[in-house]
């Protein structure tokens, strides 16, 4: 029991570094491709974490729908547009004080989270059984039950990208 404890607060401790690191990069870099292959990995980080406490279909959903469609949508459109890719960040006098000011709201952050964590009472519960999978139960019931809400979220998000795309290809 004890090395299985070690090996999920490895596996644990390996995602969290994974998502502040790519994290980091994601917000750091003067390209932006290698931001949005920062953002790639945490998207795979964050689904990581779903996958360890158990919520299958968040971690699906995750890599299907961040992974697969926006992620993807980000890099075609920026390996797309031949300006875009080459850009390089700089900054003026405006960005420092945007920075500042960033920089100030993150460290406040950070204090007020790290206040948080330290004063919560955390309890901790052994689990009795394994926890059961939730991706078949939510798709039959999106196939049973919520059909017509389904159907109507699937037009929505069609006519969304029809309309997005007429919008991009109208010219001024």
């Amino acid at each position: 029991m004890q090395s299985n404890i070690n090996f999920y607060a490895i596996v644990f401790y390996g995602f969290a570094a994974l998502i502040i690191v790519s994290g980091l990069v994601t917000i750091l870099s003067r390209k932006l491709m290698h931001s949005a292959i920062g953002l790639l990995f945490t998207f795979f980080g964050v689904a990581g974490l779903y996958a360890m406490l158990a919520a299958d279909f968040v971690a699906v959903t995750q890599i299907m729908v961040y992974i697969g469609g926006i992620l993807t949508l980000i890099i075609f459109g920026v390996m797309l547009t031949s300006r875009v890719a080459t850009i390089d960040f700089k900054y003026d006098s405006l960005g420092s004080v945007s920075v500042g000011i960033g920089a100030i709201l993150a460290v406040a952050s950070c204090i007020f989270l790290s206040f948080m964590f330290v004063t919560s009472d955390w309890k901790q519960e052994p689990l009795a059984e394994a926890p059961a999978e939730t991706l078949k139960p939510i798709g039959n019931l999106l196939m049973t039950n919520y059909l017509a809400a389904f159907l109507a979220v699937a037009i929505l998000l069609l006519l969304a990208f029809i309309g997005a795309a007429l919008i991009a290809r109208r010219k001024n």
